[in-house]
């Protein structure tokens, strides 16, 4: 098992507002946040996990590197969602925190959320990418929301960084599928990984009744995460139902339109008083 110190790095500027993720972009964020710091500290009893936000007026450790779940959901749902993103200063902060690291042995990584358009010039995150490289610093991305402005500043950033397959950058595009549910099937998280429809996610972030969380390792976040889907199943559920009444609303006065003829030959209560006049 890979023993690591990991930064993970959350966007919380104002476009994190938006609501084309569930519930929005700043909550799937933190669920995925929760998986990430599950599945690191269960794959090696001796890795920690601390978290900074990077939007705002910049960069704030929210964490220091920590075993505690609880310091993590704290700092994670204090953070408000407002500014700009500052992801080169963010990616430097979370490298100075990472170096400050009590355990030298652990390996350096960082994991960050990318949500809002990023404003540096690739000529800018290139030196950042090679600083980072020099010091032994593995970068993971994951790139949401605004894949068309920043997939293409993102993946020569990747380029430019990755030291023999340790950084990696998966974009997550809107669609029916939760993010922390692609990340599982990421190299993020699983070694070969790969984003698709598959149960072979590697040891560890599957339960023995196909959850994505073992009840028996994690009973809380397993719920959570169970819970999660269920509502989305229910919302999709309804936005099927809405639609197909509305479908069905559309052809009724059509229908009705074209069978009431209260004025025509084909009335009975016409052909009954036809029939007494006569």
């Amino acid at each position: 098992m890979v023993l690591e110190a990991t930064m993970i790095a959350i966007d919380n500027s104002e476009y994190m507002r938006n609501g084309d993720y569930l519930t929005n972009r700043y909550e799937a964020q933190l669920t995925a946040t929760e998986f990430i710091f599950q599945n690191k500290v269960n794959s090696n009893p001796e890795n920690t996990v601390g978290l900074l936000a990077y939007g705002g007026n910049g960069p704030q450790v929210l964490a220091t590197l920590t075993t505690d779940f609880g310091k993590i959901l704290s700092g994670a749902h204090e953070t408000k969602i407002f500014g700009e993103n500052h992801f080169s200063s963010g990616i430097q902060v979370a490298a100075l925190a990472l170096k400050h690291r009590q355990n030298k042995v652990q390996s350096q990584r960082i994991i960050v959320f990318v949500g809002s358009p990023i404003s540096e010039s690739e000529k800018d995150l290139e030196k950042l990418a090679k600083k980072m490289k020099k010091n032994n610093v593995a970068i993971d991305i994951i790139n949401f929301g605004e894949e068309a402005v920043n997939t293409s500043k993102l993946e020569k950033f990747t380029s430019i960084i990755n030291n023999h397959d340790n950084s990696h950058l998966v974009t997550v595009p809107a669609g029916p599928r939760l993010l922390y549910e692609v990340i599982a099937s990421s190299p993020i998280l699983v070694e070969g990984g790969f984003e698709g429809e598959s149960n072979d996610f590697g040891a560890g972030s599957f339960g023995p009744d196909g959850d994505i969380i073992d009840p028996n390792m994690d009973p809380d976040l397993a719920l959570a995460l169970r819970l999660s889907l269920e509502e989305e199943k229910a919302r999709q559920e309804r936005e099927s139902q809405d639609t197909n009444k509305a479908e069905a609303s559309a052809e009724k006065p059509e229908s009705s339109e074209g069978s009431s003829k209260p004025n025509g030959k084909d009335d009975p209560k016409n052909e009954d008083s036809e029939m007494k006049d006569n």
